[in-house]
Protein backbone atom coordinates (compact mmCIF):
# COMPACT_ATOMS: atom_id res chain seq x y z
CA UNK A 1 0.00 0.00 0.00
CA UNK A 2 2.61 2.56 0.98
CA UNK A 3 4.76 1.83 -2.11
CA UNK A 4 1.60 2.48 -4.26
CA UNK A 5 1.13 5.56 -2.53
CA UNK A 6 4.84 6.96 -3.37
CA UNK A 7 4.60 5.40 -6.73
CA UNK A 8 1.06 7.31 -7.14
CA UNK A 9 2.60 10.38 -5.99
CA UNK A 10 6.06 10.28 -8.12
CA UNK A 11 4.14 9.56 -11.35
CA UNK A 12 1.75 12.45 -10.73
CA UNK A 13 4.74 14.51 -10.45
CA UNK A 14 6.38 13.16 -13.89
CA UNK A 15 2.90 13.59 -15.26
CA UNK A 16 3.47 17.43 -14.20
CA UNK A 17 7.18 17.57 -15.77
CA UNK A 18 5.88 16.14 -19.05
CA UNK A 19 3.45 18.94 -19.94
CA UNK A 20 6.70 20.84 -20.05
CA UNK A 21 7.82 19.05 -23.11
CA UNK A 22 4.11 18.80 -24.71
CA UNK A 23 4.70 19.51 -28.20
CA UNK A 24 7.96 20.74 -28.25
CA UNK A 25 10.12 20.81 -31.47
CA UNK A 26 14.01 19.27 -30.77
CA UNK A 27 15.10 22.98 -31.46
CA UNK A 28 13.02 24.34 -28.53
CA UNK A 29 14.07 21.24 -26.06
CA UNK A 30 17.54 22.77 -26.97
CA UNK A 31 16.94 26.81 -26.50
CA UNK A 32 17.78 28.55 -23.40
CA UNK A 33 14.99 30.90 -22.66
CA UNK A 34 17.03 32.29 -19.39
CA UNK A 35 20.30 33.44 -18.08
CA UNK A 36 20.77 29.76 -16.70
CA UNK A 37 22.27 27.16 -18.87
CA UNK A 38 19.24 25.09 -18.12
CA UNK A 39 17.39 23.62 -21.65
CA UNK A 40 14.35 21.43 -21.60
CA UNK A 41 16.28 18.81 -22.85
CA UNK A 42 18.75 19.53 -20.58
CA UNK A 43 16.33 18.93 -17.21
CA UNK A 44 14.83 15.95 -18.63
CA UNK A 45 18.39 14.36 -19.60
CA UNK A 46 19.58 15.37 -16.34
CA UNK A 47 16.16 13.75 -14.41
CA UNK A 48 16.77 10.25 -16.80
CA UNK A 49 19.99 10.07 -14.82
CA UNK A 50 18.55 10.85 -11.11
CA UNK A 51 16.27 8.19 -12.15
CA UNK A 52 18.61 5.15 -13.68
CA UNK A 53 21.26 6.15 -10.91
CA UNK A 54 19.27 5.34 -8.11
CA UNK A 55 17.54 2.20 -9.76
CA UNK A 56 21.18 1.41 -10.23
CA UNK A 57 21.23 1.30 -6.17
CA UNK A 58 17.96 -0.13 -5.50
CA UNK A 59 18.76 -3.15 -8.10
CA UNK A 60 22.04 -3.87 -5.70
CA UNK A 61 24.68 -2.39 -7.53
CA UNK A 62 27.47 -1.05 -5.91
CA UNK A 63 29.29 2.43 -6.69
CA UNK A 64 27.57 5.20 -8.82
CA UNK A 65 26.61 4.29 -12.36
CA UNK A 66 29.59 5.72 -14.87
CA UNK A 67 29.38 9.32 -15.85
CA UNK A 68 27.16 10.06 -12.64
CA UNK A 69 29.05 12.80 -11.60
CA UNK A 70 29.88 14.69 -15.10
CA UNK A 71 29.58 18.15 -15.18
CA UNK A 72 27.31 17.91 -18.20
CA UNK A 73 24.64 16.19 -16.49
CA UNK A 74 22.18 19.19 -17.56
CA UNK A 75 22.92 19.81 -21.19
CA UNK A 76 21.83 17.94 -23.67
CA UNK A 77 23.90 17.28 -27.32
CA UNK A 78 23.64 13.96 -29.28
CA UNK A 79 20.43 12.06 -29.77
CA UNK A 80 16.96 12.85 -30.97
CA UNK A 81 14.11 15.04 -28.46
CA UNK A 82 12.30 11.42 -29.02
CA UNK A 83 14.52 8.81 -28.22
CA UNK A 84 15.19 11.79 -24.68
CA UNK A 85 12.01 11.45 -23.75
CA UNK A 86 11.86 7.53 -24.57
CA UNK A 87 15.16 7.09 -22.46
CA UNK A 88 13.32 9.19 -19.60
CA UNK A 89 9.93 7.00 -19.87
CA UNK A 90 12.79 3.63 -19.74
CA UNK A 91 13.80 4.99 -16.50
CA UNK A 92 10.94 5.92 -15.02
CA UNK A 93 9.47 2.26 -15.65
CA UNK A 94 12.72 0.72 -14.50
CA UNK A 95 12.41 2.76 -11.37
CA UNK A 96 9.03 1.51 -10.51
CA UNK A 97 10.02 -1.76 -10.93
CA UNK A 98 12.90 -1.31 -8.07
CA UNK A 99 10.41 0.26 -5.77
CA UNK A 100 7.46 -2.33 -6.47
CA UNK A 101 10.12 -5.29 -6.03
CA UNK A 102 11.35 -3.87 -2.44
CA UNK A 103 10.20 -3.07 1.12
CA UNK A 104 9.75 0.54 1.74
CA UNK A 105 11.98 -0.10 5.06
CA UNK A 106 15.10 -2.17 3.23
CA UNK A 107 18.26 -0.28 3.67
CA UNK A 108 20.15 0.78 0.45
CA UNK A 109 23.74 1.58 0.28
CA UNK A 110 24.74 4.87 -0.61
CA UNK A 111 28.26 5.11 -2.49
CA UNK A 112 30.07 8.07 -1.41
CA UNK A 113 30.26 11.20 -3.39
CA UNK A 114 32.34 14.61 -3.09
CA UNK A 115 29.05 15.94 -1.24
CA UNK A 116 28.91 13.49 1.32
CA UNK A 117 32.02 11.10 1.29
CA UNK A 118 30.41 8.86 3.92
CA UNK A 119 26.79 8.24 3.57
CA UNK A 120 24.87 6.47 5.60
CA UNK A 121 22.29 4.02 4.06
CA UNK A 122 18.85 5.27 2.48
CA UNK A 123 15.79 3.39 3.20
CA UNK A 124 13.74 2.76 -0.19
CA UNK A 125 10.99 4.76 0.95
CA UNK A 126 13.77 7.66 1.31
CA UNK A 127 15.41 7.21 -2.34
CA UNK A 128 11.94 7.61 -3.62
CA UNK A 129 11.03 10.82 -1.80
CA UNK A 130 14.47 11.90 -3.01
CA UNK A 131 13.42 11.07 -7.03
CA UNK A 132 9.80 12.97 -6.11
CA UNK A 133 11.94 16.24 -4.98
CA UNK A 134 14.17 15.96 -7.67
CA UNK A 135 11.36 15.50 -10.20
CA UNK A 136 9.18 18.29 -8.48
CA UNK A 137 12.29 20.73 -8.48
CA UNK A 138 12.58 20.53 -11.77
CA UNK A 139 9.02 20.42 -12.85
CA UNK A 140 9.19 24.43 -11.75
CA UNK A 141 12.18 24.92 -13.32
CA UNK A 142 10.58 23.23 -16.68
CA UNK A 143 7.77 25.43 -16.16
CA UNK A 144 9.97 28.94 -16.08
CA UNK A 145 11.81 27.54 -19.10
CA UNK A 146 8.85 26.77 -20.78
CA UNK A 147 6.35 29.67 -19.99
CA UNK A 148 9.42 32.10 -20.82
CA UNK A 149 9.79 29.65 -24.38
CA UNK A 150 6.30 30.23 -25.65
CA UNK A 151 4.28 31.29 -23.38
CA UNK A 152 2.84 27.38 -22.24
CA UNK A 153 1.56 27.52 -18.64
CA UNK A 154 2.14 24.09 -17.15
CA UNK A 155 -0.45 25.09 -14.34
CA UNK A 156 -2.95 26.34 -17.25
CA UNK A 157 -2.16 22.60 -19.06
CA UNK A 158 -2.59 20.46 -16.25
CA UNK A 159 -6.17 19.07 -16.91
CA UNK A 160 -5.93 19.30 -20.88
Amino acid sequence: MERDELLHMLNDQRRVFRIAMRGLSEADARKRTTVSELTLGGLLKHLTWCERTYTHLLCGRPGLPEGMLDTGQYTWEGGSFDELLASCAEAARATDEAVRAASPDQLIPMPPAPWDPDPAPRSVRRVVLHVLRETAQHSGHADIIREALDGASTTAQLHG
